[in-house]
């Protein structure tokens, strides 16, 4: 499977990312994935981040998909997602003892 970034526009309270998945032996199918614009003036999240987290949140709902339970076309960055992915990229340094 090969997820392709494919870009990005700006909606009034969101940052839209978009993406295109091809697998062999079955159709190219495209995703978006959208974070709130607030996550990015609240957290440390920065712009820079956004494709890297969405990436790492679509190929997280493609590894749990089944033929049951398809992803769905168009996903979201929770809160959750981004403390994980905060917390990953920019873990927090420890006091020396």
């Amino acid at each position: 499977m090969t997820i392709q970034y494919v870009g990005f526009h700006v909606a009034p309270t969101l940052r839209i990312y978009a993406f295109r998945v091809a697998e062999l032996l079955k159709e190219t199918r495209e995703f978006t994935v959208k974070i709130k614009l607030q996550a990015f003036r609240v957290t440390p999240l920065r712009f820079q981040d956004g494709p890297d987290i969405c990436f790492a949140r679509l190929k997280q709902a493609l590894e749990a998909e089944t033929s049951e339970s398809p992803v769905a076309p168009d996903l979201y960055v929770g809160e959750q997602e981004i403390r994980e992915y905060l917390e990953r990229r920019h873990p927090r340094k420890r006091p020396y003892s």
